[in-house]
């Protein structure tokens, strides 16, 4: 069973945040049949909540997987309470740290409190096997394929960009509030958010929910 450190946990955060956009998006168009950007930050395609999820799921699962004795059924009722968990509070730090939540499922069968149903738990199971028995042994041998010395400098970059990525994300939201509440821009820099992370482009990503 492999210890997985900072570098792999990385690559593992960065490959399932990724992973979750495109599930997200892949969803929303074969339900509803329009394009939304699912992404948790305003540039490139990363839906962070799945990064978290893949790397929780990484660290607890392999210990459980290592466990020949443990069937499908163990790996899927661990990892539906897992997710259930963290969605449920990446749900209440969503509202605590920005004022909203990018979904509800207050309509849906079974919630609690809108933030989790049994719907979305039972998909958490199904992609925590998913991930640990298939996904996960296929990455961590890619992740080991890479010189070790070129995957540290270019985690450092990406780490960077993904902390300004971050930092403009939570500019533009509080740039968009402004100008929806009539504030207008006082520099070229929120000129250049009006124009281009505006309301409108929020609205998408946060699936109208980011009021």
């Amino acid at each position: 069973m492999k210890k997985l450190d900072v570098y792999h946990l990385f690559y593992i955060f960065l490959v399932g945040s990724v992973i979750g956009w495109i599930i997200e998006g892949l969803w929303t168009f074969l339900r509803k049949g329009i394009l939304i950007n699912h992404s948790a930050v305003v540039i490139g395609p990363f839906n962070m909540i799945y990064g978290v999820c893949a790397c929780i799921f990484s660290i607890i699962l392999t210990h459980t997987n290592h466990d020949k004795k443990n069937s499908f059924l163990n790996l899927f009722a661990i990892s539906f309470i897992v997710g259930t968990i963290l969605e449920y509070f990446i749900s209440l730090g969503m509202e605590a740290i920005l004022g909203f939540t990018a979904w509800d499922y207050s309509q849906h069968f079974l919630n609690i409190n809108g933030r989790v149903s049994l719907m979305y738990s039972m998909f958490w199971g199904f992609l925590g096997v998913l991930w640990i028995k298939y996904l996960y042994p296929f990455l961590i041998n890619l992740i080991d394929k890479i010189n070790v010395k070129i995957g540290k400098i270019i985690m450092v970059f990406i780490a960077v960009f993904l902390l300004f990525d971050v930092g403009l994300t939570f500019s533009a939201i509080e740039r968009a509030h402004a100008c929806d509440r009539g504030m207008p821009p006082a520099n070229n820099y929120e000129k250049f958010l009006d124009h281009t992370f505006n309301s409108k482009y929020l609205k998408n990503m946060f699936n109208n929910h980011w009021k």
